[in-house]
């Protein structure tokens, strides 16, 4: 009676199958990447299988097919699966924002309110400008350049000459 070698073919059988599903894994994934539009023919082309076997395997077909979904509805430019935000992300960065608008709403409405805030409004005087030059903001009140120690011709012109 000859020797049962059936276990040898099954084994090589398997490994032969788990090298072909990962050569299709890893050409979804390179495709992916690479911002590639994803086809059960690119696939086929880049991992070197078949299509009817891409066919038979349900979860590399599912997976194709949301693929080429996400491309279709996408922006011109697909970007690839591992760089696309998540809900979470875009949720907490919504939040980000909203907060520091109320944040900044709020400075805008004490400082609006504040008796500072009428003084410093006043309108701007320009002073008047030279030849070949553009004309200078003076400052917005007399005592600003009081202040600083500056007279307004010495703040935008400098200092006098004699």
């Amino acid at each position: 009676m000859p020797a049962d070698n059936s276990r040898h073919i099954v084994d090589t059988a398997r490994r032969r199958s788990e090298y072909t599903r990962a050569k299709a894994i890893q050409a979804l994934r390179t495709l992916d990447l690479a911002g590639e539009l994803v086809t059960f023919e690119t696939v086929t082309k880049r991992a070197g299988v078949s299509r009817s076997w891409l066919y038979a395997q349900p979860d590399l077909r599912e997976e194709i097919e949301r693929l080429r979904a996400a491309r279709r509805r996408g922006p011109g430019s697909p970007v690839p699966a591992r760089q696309r935000t998540s809900d979470a992300s875009l949720l907490q960065r919504l939040e980000a924002a909203n907060a520091r608008i109320r944040r900044l709403t709020e400075e805008n409405n004490f400082a609006s309110n504040s008796p500072a805030h009428s003084a410093n409004n006043a309108p701007l005087r320009l002073a008047p400008a030279r030849p070949g030059q553009a004309r200078a903001i003076r400052c917005r009140r007399a005592d600003d350049c009081a202040q600083t120690g500056t007279s307004e011709r010495a703040r935008f012109w400098g200092p006098a000459r004699g």
